[in-house]
């Protein structure tokens, strides 16, 4: 598999030049203050390592439930899991970092919850309709988020405990219904959904990190980002959302999808820039 993902990464970083200027652009806004060989090297390590999560992409799309969990592993389960026995359901925050497939695929096996994928349709109806069905084969549902609010309802109002994985780094399509902070030097606007229904339903926050332990495997921490929301002020699970990821970034910033347009929206004037928390020195996982 990465034998192939070595084959690869030379025709698309040196031959094609996927998105190089764009993923240039978004690392020389993040990191004004590093060198050009810094950067020059993150940019690198992070084409190696998205022709491997290309790679992992697709053996993920037929792989066995037994080997996906050898190569992707929760390391701390039970603090998802405790909620199950509560008969709560729980939001589960993260973002475009490291191999996010496998997880949509194992979560409906790796926790007690049934789990639901939330985001955006490929815009490729037909390879949308496939990757839906391979993502959902072992149970794990997926939702658009334009119809994550009735699925939530349904499952509130029959009692079922579920875990909503939410990619919270994903560019909002309204700068007016978003959150806006400073995130790695730059106004950013962030979604607000999942806090907005973890407030309405009081559901429990989890951050979870995806930390790659050696090529092709991967280990997933889960801390807690709010257990009441409805006893903090708004935007409280948004802002150390951001702070959480801010710091998983700047440990391995490699990991992240630098080649999407992160900041392509400018803020309104209407709309509050929110401070940013401060860095938290210690591991998300502790």
């Amino acid at each position: 598999m990465h034998l192939l993902s070595d084959i690869l990464y030379p025709i698309v970083y040196y031959l094609v030049r996927y998105r190089r200027k764009v993923t240039r652009q978004n690392l020389l806004r993040a990191y004004p203050d590093r060198s050009d060989e810094e950067r020059q090297h993150i940019e690198r390590a992070y084409y190696h390592h998205l022709c491997d999560l290309l790679m992992e992409a697709l053996y993920n799309l037929y792989a066995r439930p037994s080997s996906i969990m050898k190569r992707y592993h929760f390391a701390n389960r039970q603090l998802v899991n405790k909620y199950y026995d509560r008969g709560q359901s729980v939001v589960l925050m993260s973002a475009h970092y490291n191999n996010w497939e496998y997880m949509i695929t194992s979560l409906n096996f790796q926790l007690m919850h049934h789990g639901i994928g939330v985001g955006k349709p490929l815009d490729n109806k037909s390879m949308a309709k496939y990757a839906t069905r391979r993502r959902s084969r072992f149970g794990t549902q997926i939702v658009d988020q334009t119809d994550v609010r009735q699925e939530m309802a349904y499952y509130h109002e029959h009692h079922v405990p579920v875990a909503y994985m939410m990619l919270s780094d994903q560019s909002p399509s309204n700068e007016h219904k978003s959150y806006w902070t400073t995130f790695m030097n730059q106004e950013t606007p962030f979604l607000y959904g999942a806090e907005y229904f973890a407030r309405k339903y009081n559901m429990p926050v989890l951050y979870y990190e995806v930390e790659k332990t050696r090529r092709g495997h991967y280990e997933v921490h889960f801390s807690l980002l709010c257990e009441k929301p409805d006893e903090v002020p708004q935007y409280t699970i948004t802002a150390r959302y951001v702070q959480r990821l801010a710091a998983t970034i700047d440990r391995n910033p490699q990991y992240w999808l630098w080649s999407h347009r992160r900041w392509k929206r400018i803020r309104p004037a209407d709309m509050p820039l929110h401070p940013a928390l401060p860095a938290e020195p210690q591991h998300p996982s502790t």
